[in-house]
């Protein structure tokens, strides 16, 4: 799976590197990467990407020029799809990320300042998308969660597979609580069932306690569970 991300800060994407599963990604090709440096697609010499919003108002809009001539300049894969990082897109969430985990090449822009040119949206961008209800500075921190979400789904990627398909949300409500030794700290103990060795009751137990802190903590998924 190829990701190219449009961005003004294209060295925020070297935090990627930090994660082993990311590298060891890269390093057998089951991910390819680039960012994309929007300044390099202004006209002037000062590489000014921003203009004042038509109407007046606060802030600068992303122009519509640059993005255009940046995503039209990434090669595309059959099937790849430009996402827009906004506040208004849909929302992210685990059965989207599958889909995507599906597609060849996603190319991702990232924006700024009081957002991009309209024209940008109508005519170059697949789709939007949001990370949720709140609203950041850019869209590089929306662009890298995409990117982790959805990479970490392609078979390969994340060394024990297993841990993917036991995640929240996969069956639609939170995973059972995790323990690791001590089975006792400060008077603390580890559940009974899962220190019998008996697998069985062990995952009786896994799915009643998911069932259960999703009740707690997220009662709203009950639906889908």
């Amino acid at each position: 799976m190829r990701f190219d991300v449009v961005t003004i800060f294209p060295e925020f994407f070297d935090s990627m590197r930090v994660s082993q599963i990311w590298n060891r990604a890269l390093d057998k090709g089951l991910i390819e990467f680039q960012a994309h440096d929007l300044r390099n697609f202004a006209d002037d010499r000062h590489r000014t990407v921003d203009d004042a919003p038509y109407g007046g108002g606060p802030g600068m809009v992303l122009k519509v020029e640059p993005l255009a001539k940046a995503v039209e300049s990434i090669p595309r894969q059959a099937g790849a799809k430009v996402l827009y990082a906004s506040p208004q897109g849909r929302q992210l969430t685990h059965a989207w990320a599958n889909e995507l985990a599906e597609i060849p090449q996603l190319i991702i822009v990232a924006g700024r300042y009081e957002g991009v040119d309209e024209r940008f949206v109508d005519g170059w961008v697949d789709e939007m998308f949001s990370i949720g209800d709140y609203v950041l500075s850019g869209g590089e921190l929306p662009a890298a969660v995409l990117m982790e979400t959805t990479g970490r789904l392609i078979p390969g990627v994340v060394g024990d597979y297993e841990s993917v398909t036991t995640d929240s949300f996969v069956d639609g409500g939170l995973k059972y609580p995790q323990y690791t030794r001590p089975s006792e700290f400060r008077g603390r103990s580890v559940p009974e069932a899962l220190l019998s060795g008996d697998h069985a009751k062990i995952e009786q137990w896994r799915k009643s306690a998911a069932l259960e802190k999703t009740k707690v903590r997220r009662p709203d998924l009950l639906g889908s569970v």
